[in-house]
């Protein structure tokens, strides 16, 4: 069995810390995002945390049977760099995903959940699949995989606090949502193509 490929430890956290920090961000506007059409009310946010974790677990399996395939810094990037295209509609096209569901659907309840599907639910399935990912590029003993998987989820844990805290504490008071959401989608393409630059580099040195 071939010995799997180091990779830049540092780096892999750092990404994963990026990461919670991103989906936080983005689940913490949700509710403001929707306001405007659905209310500010409890089942609006039960509607919003639905979908996200629904979004996580579909990220989570789809990470993991991904990663059983030669896992490289590349592929690794390519999430980053969905995640921040699939997060633009909910800049461009938020009001044109809502306007017509609200319309349509009385209930803002049902209305709010899938506007939610439309909104939220690509970019925090590609978010998800990171976690898995990571832990695998981390892993090159099988003796280490508790420990690796342990930091990983500690680390991506304490970016979703601070994804969390930093925008519900400040960013909403300096910026405004769309600025936020364009700011969160900038820095995981920037993460993505460094990844993808260390992964081309790596590559080469070992051909």
């Amino acid at each position: 069995m071939a010995k799997p490929q180091p990779y830049p430890n540092a780096l892999v956290v750092g990404a994963a810390f990026v990461s919670g920090f991103c989906i936080m961000t983005i689940e913490m506007l949700g509710a403001r995002i929707m306001a405007p059409y659905f209310g500010g009310s409890l089942s609006v946010w039960g509607s919003i945390l639905t979908v996200f974790m629904l979004a996580l677990a579909c990220g989570y399996l789809i990470g993991g049977r991904l990663s059983a395939r030669r896992p490289s810094l590349v592929s690794y990037a390519t999430f980053f760099l969905g995640a921040a295209i699939t997060s633009l509609p909910i800049i461009l096209l938020a009001d044109e995903i809502m306007r017509p569901i609200f319309l349509a659907i009385e209930d803002p309840r049902y209305g709010s959940l899938l506007a939610s599907m439309f909104l939220y639910f690509i970019p925090t399935t590609i978010l998800g699949m990171i976690s898995p990912y990571s832990v695998r590029l981390l892993v090159q003993h099988s003796d280490h995989s508790g420990q690796k998987a342990g930091l990983l989820f500690f680390v991506s844990t304490l970016g979703s606090a601070a994804g969390t805290l930093g925008t519900s504490f400040y960013f909403v008071l300096w910026f405004e949502v769309n600025e936020i959401v364009f700011g969160t989608a900038a820095v995981l393409a920037l993460i993505g193509m460094m990844l993808a630059a260390v992964g081309i580099s790596e590559k080469r040195y070992a051909d």
